[in-house]
């Protein structure tokens, strides 16, 4: 009787194994497929986005009314901005693809420092009417050499899957027609940055180079050491390096981690090993601290970057986490630039995110020039029918990415909170944003 026993139980583990290792696997299946699906969907998207490019502007090159150029020029703006969005969501990271990327970028600050001009009093010049040539004649060959690789990767029904798993490996066998696809893309850049510089028409704002990053170079041990301290309660065998390609925006090293149901990574630049991105992605129970209290732990989550001069400038509370805004102040002015983000769970206050990608990206000393306005004259450019709560001056970037000095009023209408910008040079109102009443909770304990 015993021995019948021990087989029935036996036998319902069995099964019961297999039934759980057939589910985990089709979890892990549905992952991978929707991860895929988003891939192509990117991908085919930003293929039409550049043939949208290519036509939009061969057609204002053949416009004759002023009238319509502008709405043409707003429009090629927005569809390289749809283009950015989608090379941003393709697995990239490791690929160097930065040259296309500003290629990018520059067809939008172009077209739309053109766009908001009067170009009835201020027509396009010869050299703005060659960059718009040169821009035609880069994105046409994008779009053929996209095509190229969109056509082989229907033909043969490859798997963006595979192209991140090769990417993260450095593995060179199998078909690697995504990858050479790319990298020939952003070869046929090599001589756009030299037309640009010649007709000067390049960005004008902040260079995002990561110029003024301090610190020796660190190898793959210390990178995974610098990561576990991060990472707090991962330990370093339990991590795995990858580092970034050559022509990488920032050179730079990925550590991740799987642990059940909990996993994260963290980028690490190479010189210096500071910490641009850190993301944890866990179960958040029911709060049971304050937004205050993780506040607390943000503050000194964020005292680890040994940054002078940081302070917390927005407490916001979505769902079950509380996220922290920080700004680099100088001279009591603030740089919203130069910003650190921290994301703490509000069930046992474990520091879950961080992003100081923003600060190390634009942070250097800066020379300011004093309010060529006084505060009541910025105080009268604002809209009379809201309230003022404080005021500060801060640096923020405008449409145009142009850093300015501005004065921040915080200010109340009918129960909505906004933060207005006045430029402190010549009193244009800058921007304007809407707050939520959770980004009202300054240092107070809630």
């Amino acid at each position: 009787m015993g021995k019948w026993i021990a087989i029935i139980l036996l036998s319902i583990t069995t099964i019961g194994a297999g039934v759980w290792g057939y589910k985990e696997n089709q979890d892990k299946n549905a992952v991978l497929i929707q991860a895929e699906n988003s891939y192509q969907r990117a991908f085919h998207e930003l293929t039409y986005n550049v043939d949208l490019l290519h036509d939009k502007i061969g057609s204002s090159l053949a416009m004759n009314s002023r009238n319509r150029l502008s709405p043409q020029l707003a429009e090629i703006w927005k569809i390289s901005s749809d283009a950015s969005s989608d090379v941003g969501q393709l697995p990239l990271t490791l690929l160097p693809f930065n040259k296309t990327e500003e290629f990018l970028h520059d067809i939008g600050e172009f077209t739309y420092r053109t766009a908001v001009r009067d170009l009835e009093k201020k027509p396009l010049s010869e050299e703005e009417i060659q960059m718009l040539e040169e821009l035609h004649k880069k994105s046409g060959e994008i779009e053929g050499e996209l095509r190229k690789v969109q056509n082989v990767v229907m033909k043969d029904n490859l798997r963006w899957m595979d192209v991140e798993l090769a990417l993260a490996t450095n593995d060179e066998v199998g078909d690697n027609t995504i990858v050479n696809g790319f990298k020939t893309v952003e070869k046929s850049m090599d001589g756009f940055e030299e037309s640009v510089t010649k007709t000067g028409l390049g960005s004008s704002g902040p260079e995002k180079s990561f110029r003024h990053l301090e610190g020796e170079k660190i190898d793959e041990k210390q990178a995974k050491k610098i990561a576990s301290q991060w990472l707090e309660k991962v330990s370093t065998d339990k991590l795995t390096v990858t580092k970034s390609g050559k022509g990488a925006d920032v050179p730079m090293y990925t550590a991740s981690f799987q642990n059940g149901d909990k996993n994260g990574y963290i980028d690490l630049t190479e010189k210096g090993g500071h910490p641009l991105t850190i993301m944890i992605s866990r179960k958040v129970g029911e709060p049971k601290i304050s937004l205050y209290e993780a506040s607390e732990k943000a503050k000194e989550y964020a005292e680890g970057l040994e940054i002078s001069n940081l302070e917390l400038v927005e407490s916001n509370q979505y769902d079950n986490m509380g996220v922290f805004r920080f700004l680099y102040t100088q001279n009591d002015v603030r740089f919203f630039p130069d910003s650190v983000v921290v994301k703490v769970a509000l069930d046992n206050g474990e520091v879950l995110g961080m992003s100081a990608r923003d600060y190390y990206n634009f942070h250097s000393e800066r020379e300011l020039n004093e309010p060529e306005i006084s505060l009541e004259e910025a105080r009268g450019k604002v809209n009379p029918n809201v309230e003022i709560q404080e005021n500060h001056l801060s640096v923020i970037e405008n449409d145009v990415n142009e850093q300015v000095l501005c004065y921040e009023f915080l200010a109340t209408m009918e129960n909505t909170t906004y933060r207005i910008f006045i430029n402190a040079t010549n009193g244009q109102e800058e921007k304007v944003e809407t707050l939520k009443k959770a980004e009202m909770k300054f240092n107070q304990e809630v």
